[in-house]
């Protein structure tokens, strides 16, 4: 169950020559493989792409009527290996993943791919979110399309151009026999916008028609002595064969005019930032009408030497909008002109920040530097700018900083994996600390407060891989987490496979909580829901079992804190050889409460009648010893001042964002904590007999509440 449904918008698809297509650049993505003729496409979900699988898998009719088949791959891996359909058979395929942390996860592939080359067009779309937006490694997808030259478009963002440059991506890969890469940035993704339909294609060659006339080419298999020939292919054929369709089909853009000393270079990617850089410094309205002229670069790799050296003719100094490291286009370029012997000087990061986001103010004071040094009649007459400093040492930031407290990301309210490391703290205060490797997903949320729990994490699915030196003897045994996303992403072989086949003695916790919650809740393997177009209902006790695990417990309610605590420790402290493996099993609380709201919302319109559960803290049993919070960190739980000065420490208070898990009064109750929790339930459309207890015993409690105050009134008096 994805976080969102596109079942409405993606009928938009369908539309047709001249109409007017108006929506997310995800969609326009969509349509434009559509319009390209694409034949197949797979991906794993990521942000900022998470959203296009979830377009894909609503528009799956929309599919299927023009004969593209579409599959959401098991990794990025997967995905990649999917494109060997294009080396042989004229088949457009495309597949999606979140930019460098996927494409390391397909490298192996994709470096076969690039080598042995393809005859079909084949489009990897990166979801490019270095920066502000990220939320993995800082790295580029630069470097990939350099290491195997693929062909990195980065297109400008805006409708057009992107759905344009899908096509003419096509197109340059088939002219080149090289798969290409398109990467599109959060903001590409999640923007909306417009442009004017062409009509669906349906492939010209299907997948059906490559099995029933297959074909082998000796050429295109990466064997030696053919992939040294690869080598002299890409240098003599395929390279000189991009650089000419990309500049004959005029992939990179020109604007603005050379009326001054200076221009600026940019990828396609920053466009938007950079007009809007310019706007702050008068030299740009918002329609990119600039008084600089700017070079938008919408092909990262390779550069163009002509059109570099033709854009520098004339220009003192250019600056290079090149966001992240290292600078590899400002040396590309750098080279280039060097070796004609340009006059020009080509700045970048001298000017701009080395690492982080690219944001207007960011943009503005750098290219306003630019200016000042190169071409100061631009800027017009304006007082002197003071020597800027970084906005973290202004002093007034530092003292904010002492003031407002940090906001590190968490789980969410309700999330069921909050009560396992609860579970796990109290085990750690029982046997001491032991050494933990953690994994991508939303459980890595545990290495902050107040669970503080984690070591290392090595990349998706490899959490249990992580902790593969530690197999050996010693007081202590270590623990290894991961969630089912990526157990069966790369966890199953990397990890518990390995595990088995090395007679680890470890603890391996497997998270499962039926869905990919963190990349969108999609499902996976061993989803319990009902997916008429997957195979779910696999469980993970029996595929570790089936490879040969031997210790392996199941946890079907991760909320009894009891039971965790008891089964972790077992695990901990067994004779048993080999790996310990527990599978911890609760519903990702968004998405059952994206499922059950509306439901219970229509129960109660409907007039039936539904109970509703609240938890609550007793103020006159709480004691403000805060220790729930402490070992919850429950978003909803808060802290309270009673106003009462015979009682300084505030209590415990669950707000109403609480989701009536349960998981405070769980902990309170495995810790041995205190009995302040309750639970109210709340009868809506109450019954005949609802009414008539309620009748009943409402009188008797305001006795006791009255009764109860009148005796605290005593005391005071």
């Amino acid at each position: 169950m994805a976080e969102r449904s596109f079942a409405k918008e993606v009928e938009d698809l369908r539309l047709g020559e001249g109409d007017i297509f108006r929506g997310e650049g995800i969609l326009a993505i969509t349509k434009g493989l559509l319009q390209a003729g694409v034949s197949y496409v797979g991906g794993y979900q990521g942000s900022p792409i998470s959203h296009l699988m979830d377009v894909l898998a609503d528009a799956n009719d929309i599919l299927e009527e023009l004969g593209v088949t579409f599959q959401s791959s098991a990794s990025e891996a997967t995905a990649a290996a999917m494109l060997s359909a294009s080396v042989m058979y004229p088949l457009r395929g495309a597949v999606a993943w979140k930019s460098t942390v996927g494409t390391n996860v397909a490298s192996d592939a994709l470096a076969n791919l690039a080598s042995g080359g393809v005859t079909g067009g084949a489009m990897v779309i990166i979801g490019e979110d270095y920066g502000e937006g990220s939320s993995i490694m800082q790295e580029r997808t630069h470097a990939f399309a350099m290491k195997s030259q693929m062909w990195l478009l980065d297109p400008r963002p805006e409708h057009e151009c992107i759905v344009n440059l899908i096509e003419k991506g096509y197109e340059l890969s088939e002219a080149s026999n090289t798969p290409v890469m398109l990467a599109v940035r959060v903001r590409s993704c999640h923007m909306t916008g417009s442009f004017v339909c062409k009509d669906n294609k349906r492939p010209e060659f299907t997948l059906k028609d490559a099995l029933n006339s297959p074909k082998r080419d000796l050429d295109r298999i990466v064997l030696p002595p053919a992939a040294y020939e690869h080598e002299q292919e890409k240098i003599k054929h395929r390279m000189p064969a991009a650089i000419n369709f990309i500049r004959d089909n005029k992939l990179n853009e020109f604007f603005g005019e050379k009326t001054g000393k200076t221009g600026i270079i940019t990828q396609g990617g920053m466009y938007n930032s950079l007009i809007r850089a310019l706007q702050f410094l008068g030299l740009s309205d918002a329609y990119g009408n600039t008084k600089i002229p700017i070079y938008v670069m919408n092909v990262g790799y390779p550069t163009i030497n002509s059109e570099v050296e033709e854009f520098c003719d004339g220009l003192d100094a250019v600056l290079i909008v090149e966001e992240g490291q290292p600078e590899y286009i400002e040396q590309s370029i750098s080279t280039a002109l060097s070796r004609v012997s340009a006059p020009t000087k080509i700045r970048g990061k001298a000017y701009l920040p080395m690492g982080g986001d690219y944001t207007a103010a960011v943009l503005s004071d750098g290219i306003g530097r630019f200016l000042r040094d190169f071409d100061p009649v631009q800027l017009g007459n304006r007082p002197p700018v003071p020597e800027s400093q970084p906005i973290l040492a202004d002093p007034v930031i530092q003292k904010l900083k002492g003031v407002v407290p940090s906001r590190p990301p968490g789980l969410c309210t309700g999330c069921p994996e909050r009560p396992i490391f609860a579970a796990m703290k109290l085990v750690e205060e029982e046997l001491g600390q032991h050494h933990v490797s953690a994994d991508i997903g939303c459980h890595l949320f545990s290495i902050l407060p107040p669970f503080n729990i984690g070591a290392t994490t090595m990349g998706y699915g490899l959490g249990a891989a992580s902790a593969a030196a530690f197999n050996v003897k010693a007081d202590k045994r270590s623990i290894a987490i991961m969630g089912d996303g990526g157990f069966w992403h790369n966890g199953l072989t990397s990890g518990i496979g390995n595990a088995v086949f090395n007679k680890h003695d470890g603890v391996f916790l497997i998270v499962d909580n039926y869905y990919s919650s963190a990349t969108g809740g999609q499902d996976v393997l061993s989803s319990r829901a009902f997916n008429k177009r997957r195979n779910t209902n696999n469980t993970i006790v029996d595929a570790v079992k089936g490879i040969g695990a031997k210790w392996v417990r199941q946890i079907d309610h991760t909320y009894d804190v009891t039971q965790m605590r008891a089964v972790l420790k077992e695990a901990l402290t067994t004779e048993a050889e080999g790996p310990k493996i527990i599978v911890a099993s609760s519903e990702c609380m968004l998405n059952k409460q994206r499922r059950v709201k509306p439901q219970i919302s229509k129960a109660i319109k409907g007039g039936k009648r539904t109970v509703t559960a609240r938890f609550g803290v007793d103020e006159d049993v709480c004691t403000g010893d805060h220790a729930c919070i402490r070992l919850s960190g429950c978003p909803s739980l808060s802290v309270k001042d009673l106003g009462d000065p015979l009682r300084d420490d505030p209590v415990a208070s669950i707000d109403n964002t609480c989701v009536a898990c349960g998981n405070c009064g769980e902990v309170a109750d495995a810790a041995v904590l205190c009995p302040s929790f309750y639970q109210a339930d709340i009868v809506h459309n109450p019954s005949f007999w609802d009414k008539l207890k309620s009748s009943l015993t409402m009188p008797v409690i305001r006795f006791l509440q009255n009764r109860q105050h009148r005796l605290a009134a005593s005391f005071e008096a």
